[in-house]
């Protein structure tokens, strides 16, 4: 195939593991000892209900799961896949194990090379960029799967205060089979950027080589997600976040010869509800160009898959429809790409 930067690049189809577990608004508020109402936590949080995961979802089989799922919608012959992009998460089932080759592995893509992902919450739009980069740069890369699973909210202590703003953890796999040639639902532009003065200002306070886990902090190791610099995340993300988002929206609009008036869906991924509503407004979008994932919580970055299964579920994509796909990542990254449907 002749290659060139306006060779299409089009998503085949997508899939998703949704675990059984639900845990409500009433059982997050009284997880934190009464601090938070559970009117609260729906209005002011934008949670319903969030998934949890089972015993036996762990996230790199909840990635093969969501693979699988997205090989059967699609009809896709796992052997025709060239290349894996993981995008589940670190927190997995057996640490250093390497979980797009144990994708490729369990789905049967036995012709193809895998790579994990990490970018946090930022990673499916990233690894959509690189899927297609890569595919427009190298001649044998046709068909690429990224799929992936997410389960840290194991690690959310509920009690601790500073940790409101990721009360929502949930847990999901996802995946979406992309390929060269294929003109529906067309990757179109993308814009990355990220903030390295957050680098670690949120993250796992123990387990690492800095704070290894011991039979003295073993009770609160695996449960030592929090805000390490709380003052300073919370400061910087009120100075730039916003703008940062929109910046990344405007240029990958850009990259795509779109404004902002071109966009009909938003995938955009859980956070608390006034931010759901200032950035709608900030893109002259209505509620209805949008769905609230207060059903769900937030999957991390297979919010977005969550987000692009729900509005075609609810006629919200039609053919034809642009899709603005957004997200943030701790670290911080923030990330915006356009998808042209149908």
């Amino acid at each position: 195939m002749n290659m060139n930067k306006n060779t299409p690049i089009g998503i085949v189809g997508y899939g998703l593991y949704i675990p059984k577990g639900r845990q409500s608004a009433d059982e997050i508020a009284a997880a934190t000892n009464g601090v938070w109402t559970a009117e609260a936590v729906r209005e002011k949080l934008g949670i319903e209900q969030k998934v949890i995961p089972g015993k036996k979802d762990g996230t790199q089989d909840m990635g093969v799961w969501a693979a699988q799922d997205a090989l059967d919608r699609t009809g896709i012959d796992p052997m025709d896949i060239d290349l894996v992009l993981s995008i589940g998460e670190e927190w997995k089932e057996y640490p250093l194990t390497t979980s797009g080759i144990y994708i490729q592995e369990k789905i049967g893509a036995h012709k193809a090379w895998a790579i994990d992902v990490q970018q946090r919450c930022c990673s499916t739009i990233s690894a959509i960029k690189m899927a297609k980069d890569m595919m427009l740069a190298d001649e044998e890369i046709k068909t690429v799967l990224i799929a992936g699973g997410y389960r840290n909210g194991d690690f959310v202590d509920y009690t601790d205060k500073t940790m409101s703003m990721m009360f929502n953890l949930s847990a999901a796999g996802g995946a979406l089979i992309l390929q060269k040639g294929y003109e529906r639902n067309q990757i179109l532009g993308s814009h990355v950027m990220s903030d390295g003065s957050m680098a670690r200002d949120a993250g796992v306070v123990y387990g690492g080589t800095a704070n290894p886990i011991t039979c003295a902090n073993v009770d609160k190791a695996y449960k030592s997600l929090t805000l390490m610099q709380e003052a300073h995340m919370k400061e910087r993300l009120n100075e730039v976040s916003m703008d940062n988002w929109m910046h990344c929206i405007d240029q990958s609009l850009k990259k795509s010869g779109m404004t902002r008036k071109d966009i009909d869906y938003l995938a955009v991924l859980h956070f608390k509800r006034s931010m759901h509503h200032v950035m709608l407004d900030l893109l002259g979008l209505k509620e209805d160009q949008s769905v609230y994932l207060n059903q769900f919580g937030h999957a991390g970055q297979i919010d977005q898959i969550i987000s692009l299964h729900l509005g075609l579920e609810q006629g919200k994509i039609k053919d034809g429809s642009v899709i603005s796909m957004i997200a943030a990542g701790i670290g911080y990254a923030w990330a915006a790409n356009v998808i042209k449907w149908g």
